[in-house]
């Protein structure tokens, strides 16, 4: 395989394993793709919030915000009470779930959208940490236009994962049509958002009051 190759398809395969997960972003994703609510520009949002990260991390940022305490503890401490508060809110919804439809109402604004999609990228540390630092510290082992494709590979993999699970939700519309699946989707959600910020929580009391 061509080296060039070689770098790009390692880039994807790695970028790839470090965003399919449930995490805080893709169950955002999820959800609004189930209801079609803003699905291609919180797609691209997502996926060029990637970009940018990644690039920032091949370019060597990962080292100066790994070496950075207060940065570190001023986002996880955001990023835990964000979480948090987004878990309350999908509780919320299990316990009054309704049957939302392609059209309706009840999703958010664009503009509560669109920044909602911000905070869930940019106040939540394992994005730096995948992105910035993990991908970043590994494309050292690449030179030049292998580092490029490398990283390269990586966005591309964003791109694939968040526009197949933003379009891809919506053959799933049918088992969404009963309020059951709902309230077990928002109490997924609200477990992973929990769980989510008690670990940012104790990451924090472990490097900064421990």
């Amino acid at each position: 395989m061509p080296p060039l190759m070689s770098a790009s398809l390692a880039g994807f395969l790695l970028g790839g394993s470090l965003i399919v997960a449930i995490g805080a972003q893709n169950a955002f994703i999820l959800r609004q793709g189930l209801i079609r609510n803003h699905v291609f520009l919180l797609c691209l949002i997502c996926a060029l919030s990637d970009a940018l990260l990644i690039a920032a991390g091949v370019a060597g940022l990962g080292t100066l915000v790994s070496q950075s305490p207060i940065l570190i503890a001023v986002v996880t401490l955001g990023g835990a009470l964000f979480l948090a508060c987004y878990g309350f809110l999908a509780f919320r919804r299990a316990l009054k779930p309704g049957v939302m439809q392609a059209d309706n109402s009840r999703g958010l604004g664009l503009r509560a959208a669109v920044m909602t999609c911000l905070a869930f990228t940019f106040l939540n540390p394992h994005v730096y940490l995948d992105t910035v630092v993990l991908l970043g510290s590994l494309s050292a082992a690449y030179e030049g236009s292998a580092r490029v494709a490398y990283g390269a590979g990586a966005v591309v993999a964003s791109f694939v994962w968040f526009f197949a699970l933003g379009y891809g939700a919506r053959y799933l519309a049918p088992l969404f049509a009963r309020p059951s699946a709902w309230r077990v989707l928002d109490a997924i959600i609200g477990v992973v958002m929990s769980l989510l910020a008690i670990s940012l929580l104790v990451r924090f009391v472990k490097q900064f009051v421990v």
